[in-house]
């Protein structure tokens, strides 16, 4: 009692248009469905966690490894992206694109520019392997 006046919480029951206390009864109801869902999510999350577990690894698309000491054709045709007995054309026009790339002009390094030139030198056979670096 606060005062002269009393707080009375509920004095009658609650009357909805589906009948006394709706809210109360549907709670059950309720939770199993959200119960429901839950196990429904579970399942499929492990299902898709096993398929996921199964598949073969991907390959991966670039070398692991460092540079070698001398430079040979195949670490050449690696570092441009083209075989060892690809045509002069083709073997210039990968070299300008992967120079675009790591030009030292756009952010990129002057080790790997010196790496690509050699590797261009190397493939067109202007050079016997060496790097200034």
């Amino acid at each position: 009692m606060f005062g002269k006046y009393q707080i009375r919480i509920c004095e009658y029951p609650i009357v909805t248009q589906y009948g006394y206390d709706s809210v109360l009864e549907s709670t059950p109801l309720l939770a199993g469905f959200a119960l429901a869902a839950a196990a429904y999510a579970g399942r499929y999350s492990i299902q898709a966690w096993q398929a996921f577990k199964t598949r073969p690894p991907r390959i991966r698309r670039f070398y692991e490894g460092g540079f070698q000491p001398a430079m040979t054709k195949r670490e050449a045709a690696l570092i441009l992206g083209v075989r060892e007995s690809t045509p002069v054309d083709k073997i210039k026009e990968a070299h300008r694109r992967v120079m675009v790339a790591n030009h030292p002009d756009a952010g990129g390094s002057h080790y790997l520019a010196s790496k690509i030139n050699e590797a261009k030198e190397m493939i067109l056979g202007k050079t016997k392997g060496g790097s200034a670096f």
